[in-house]
């Protein structure tokens, strides 16, 4: 069965995401039965599965959780707060147990137990007494009865799920003897009979001292996909047989009482370890069908370029004059194979995109429960939830994500009190936004809370010794001392925030990304994040550049311009560095042949290439001595070939063979501002966009 699971804690993570979901968007006191209905179905998908293969402790825990949602879907109980919190509680638990299933680890049996303990006395309460009544007279009936009349009549569809009626009867014989009489009445003629269609219907008759609620869990996986009633056959109606059913021969089980199988070793609970595993990452990716059939007609173009080169070669012979008549054919074949390639490519690419919603999904219930922790009212907006990014990037950009919601929500928006002293509305509004911006995807978590309290920051920046006392800085930079190791404004320690390492860990990831983040804020008025990341980890569009006898390649999305150096605008610093004016600003001069240890003999840097970059927010001029071509390349990891360099991100193998290493733009402006010499941030725009329309306004 262990080939299986994979399938099936995926499918099962995604049936929480469901029920999260719709837990979160129920109305309280006014249900929508369909809503109940997709909430019970994913517990019970989950709850079947995890006692297929098993997994009894989930199983046995979903069971409580399902008991209580077949009471809200037959109307037994009403919907209210406390049961949707307790059943999202119970969400938390069911996804913490597959996990350890999953990856290892401790299971938190004192949690398990106390949300348990709270759906069992919500059950016990209210109008469950009358379900239970009703339960123990069933149980009455049971002990009164010498067996059971089951009516088994499945849906058509039935068939098509891969479920099997006759396996259900063999597993009732389990129980006791049984006695089967078939009703035939629906079976069409034989020109008209779909064998994928069920027609036939079955009236069961079971002897000996089986449960009711044994029964049911034989039909536990199709109780949707037929009709089922289970009665005691002192209490059924002695209704004479149709005439249409035919009689069966009685099949008697060798024992009379059900047991529960063993459960495998290997599907138990993981023992305790002394330390838990780290959760894996998901190594499978559902593909929309139209992106295969993409790629199968490009690879079938790909074929036929394949026989046209092959058909020309093979008539290419020593006849120089008979040659040439093939070169265009030749030519025209290399085209179209370039083509075919960059459309594979293309749509390769495309198969590990998905769509922000899967990380914007996140956010719903970390909103819901800290807004109640923090007695705030926030109004959630999301904004082009369908935008797509590659599926690597998505699962690293998940705790960023969390940590900027829980800043906004717990250093943002105000309390409602707090909110309308201000003239504010009482609620606040946290907006999510992602849109695509030239080869990037922009992510822009914006609210209308307080803003950032630039005079605390400031304050507290300079009792951490960050600040010199009488040091004066623009806005932007004190903006920018949120992101730095250590430091919150925070007046009180709190499970939310006060320990001065979210945001550091929201920086440091998203540069490990090759992205960027940048805050701007208003005070009074609230603050936008924008987060900016590659669309992909594994092409990049780069310029290539010469530094002496090597090739370099500088991500395009990181390049502002390229001049020529003027001698008269440039400024040393004594013993540091260079700094060069362009136009009303000035930026940090770095020589790439002296970062790489490559000592070029050139000393004057007058009419010289600069490729004027921007990376975190800064901007610098990287001395070069060539522009070479424009192109895509595949990222290679030096990481994972050689070892980490400062000031590179990975490299890459050019078409003559030779390798080429990617520049890590951020890392060389860091390199530089750890020589002591100021790095003046890049402007920002009124519009908000930020520094990338710096190349249309130096344009």
């Amino acid at each position: 069965m262990q080939q299986f699971h994979q399938t099936f804690f995926e499918e099962s993570f995604e049936g929480l995401d469901i029920m999260e979901n719709e837990l979160l968007n129920l109305d309280v006191g006014n249900a929508d039965n369909e809503s109940i209905n997709t909430i019970f179905r994913s517990a019970h998908s989950i709850k079947g599965g995890s006692g297929t293969f098993g997994f009894t402790a989930i199983a046995e825990f979903t069971h409580v959780a399902e008991t209580l949602l077949d009471e809200m879907r037959d109307g037994i109980r009403p919907v209210t707060q406390e049961s949707v919190d307790l059943l999202l509680k119970s969400v938390d638990v069911m996804r913490d147990m597959l996990t350890v299933y999953k990856d290892g680890g401790d299971m938190d049996a004192d949690n398990i137990a106390e949300v348990q303990g709270k759906l069992e006395k919500l059950l016990g309460s209210d109008s469950a007494n009358t379900a239970s009544a009703q339960d123990a007279s069933a149980n009455t009936a049971n002990e009164n009865s010498d067996g059971w009349l089951i009516t088994f009549r499945p849906h058509t569809e039935m068939l098509r799920t891969g479920n099997d009626p006759v396996r259900m009867i063999y597993a009732l014989a389990e129980l006791g003897e049984i006695e089967t009489k078939a009703d035939i009445s629906e079976l069409p003629a034989f020109t008209d009979l779909n064998p994928e269609d069920s027609f036939l219907s079955w009236e069961i008759t079971l002897k000996g001292d089986a449960k009711k609620e044994d029964i049911s869990e034989v039909f536990d996986w199709v109780e949707d996909e037929c009709d089922l009633d289970i009665q005691p056959i002192s209490g059924a109606s002695e209704t004479a047989p149709s005439t249409d059913t035919v009689e069966t021969p009685t099949t008697t089980a060798t024992t009379t009482t059900a047991q529960a199988a063993p459960t495998p070793a290997a599907a138990q609970a993981p023992a305790n370890t002394a330390s838990a595993k780290k959760p894996t990452e998901s190594a499978s990716i559902r593909v929309g069908i139209d992106k295969v059939d993409e790629i199968i007609n490009l690879v079938g173009e790909l074929v036929i370029t394949q026989a046209m080169l092959g058909q020309v070669g093979g008539e290419i012979s020593g006849d120089e004059s008979h040659n040439n008549s093939h070169m265009e054919k030749l030519v025209e074949g290399l085209a179209q194979l370039e083509r075919n390639t960059r459309e594979i490519q293309e749509s390769v690419m495309r198969i590990r995109m998905l769509p922000i919603s899967f990380v914007f999904s996140r956010v719903p219930r970390l909103v819901h429960d800290l807004s109640g922790k923090l007695n705030k009212k926030v109004n959630l907006v999301t904004l082009g939830e369908g935008t797509e990014l590659d599926k690597t990037v998505m699962e690293k950009i998940g705790d960023p994500m969390v940590h900027l919601v829980r800043n906004a929500l717990d250093h943002g928006i105000e309390t409602p009190e707090e909110r309308l002293a201000a003239g504010k509305e009482e609620t606040g509004t946290l907006t999510l936004n992602a849109y695509h911006k030239g080869g990037n995807i922009v992510i822009e978590l914006s609210d209308d809370g307080a803003g950032i309290n630039k005079e605390r920051v400031l304050n507290k920046a300079r009792a951490n010794g960050l600040v010199g006392e009488n040091e004066t800085l623009s806005d932007d930079a004190i903006n920018d001392l949120i992101f730095h190791p250590g430091l919150s404004t925070a007046e009180t320690l709190s499970d939310v925030s006060g320990r001065g390492v979210g945001m550091d860990v929201v920086r440091k990831n998203i540069k490990s990304l090759g992205g960027s983040v940048r805050v701007d804020s208003n005070e009074g008025e609230g603050a936008i994040f924008t987060i900016q990341l590659p669309l992909t980890l594994a092409i990049l569009d780069g310029q290539l550049v010469r530094v002496g006898e090597e090739t370099f390649v500088v991500p395009l999305v990181s390049i502002i311009e390229s001049i020529q150096v003027k001698s008269n605008n440039l400024n040393g610093i004594a013993g540091k560095a260079d700094l060069y004016k362009l136009r009303d600003e000035y930026i940090p001069v770095i020589r790439a042949d002296n970062v790489f240890g490559m000592n070029n003999s050139f000393e004057s840097l007058n009419d010289r290439l600069m490729v004027v970059v921007e990376g975190d927010g800064h901007k610098a001029g990287i001395i070069v001595d060539d522009l070479l071509a424009q192109q895509q390349v595949v990222i290679k990891s030096l990481e994972t070939n050689y070892q980490r360099v400062d000031g590179l991100s990975g490299a890459t193998i050019l078409g003559d063979g030779t390798v080429a290493l990617i520049l890590d733009i951020p890392g060389m402006i860091e390199m530089f501002k750890e020589k002591g010499v100021p790095v003046p941030p890049a402007p920002v725009n009124p519009d908000g966009n930020g520094s990338d329309d710096i190349a249309d306004e130096a344009a």
